[in-house]
């Protein structure tokens, strides 16, 4: 019996040190985006590719890294620096579209994928009308 009860003494003070040494709220890395979609409105396949630059903010206590950002197509192509964007820094994703040969609505995906534990993967978006090229 007393075995029993030691044991479980054990188990009891090993769940309550692990607790005291889990990850705290509000620590690591945090992404705030400014915006996760952005219309277009209705662009003119003459005019070339458009662009738009998603901001964010990171709120954590320990640097942000954009690991990768990929598009749902290649008319979409995403850029952003590969360097960690320290807490309380801005960072950017800059978004283009080429509306070449592609008449009529678009509603494309950009899948961003971070080393915020919270928000790992984020999609952002980017809609518009593209009017045809006489």
């Amino acid at each position: 019996m007393k075995r029993i009860l030691s044991l479980l003494m054990v188990a009891i003070w090993l769940t309550a040190a692990c607790g005291l040494h889990a990850a705290k709220p509000g620590t690591g890395a945090s992404v705030e985006f400014e915006e996760k979609a952005h219309d277009f409105g209705t662009i003119r396949e003459a005019d070339g590719t458009v662009t738009h630059v998603f901001g964010f903010t990171n709120t954590g206590s320990s640097p942000l890294v954009i690991i990768t950002a990929t598009a749902s197509c290649g008319c979409t192509h995403p850029k952003y620096s590969p360097e960690p964007v320290k807490p309380g820094e801005k960072g950017s994703i800059s978004v283009s579209y080429n509306p070449a040969h592609r008449p009529g609505e678009f509603d494309k995906t950009i899948k961003v994928r971070t080393n915020d534990p919270k928000h790992k993967r984020v999609n952002l978006r980017i809609t518009g009308i593209v009017i045809p090229a006489k």
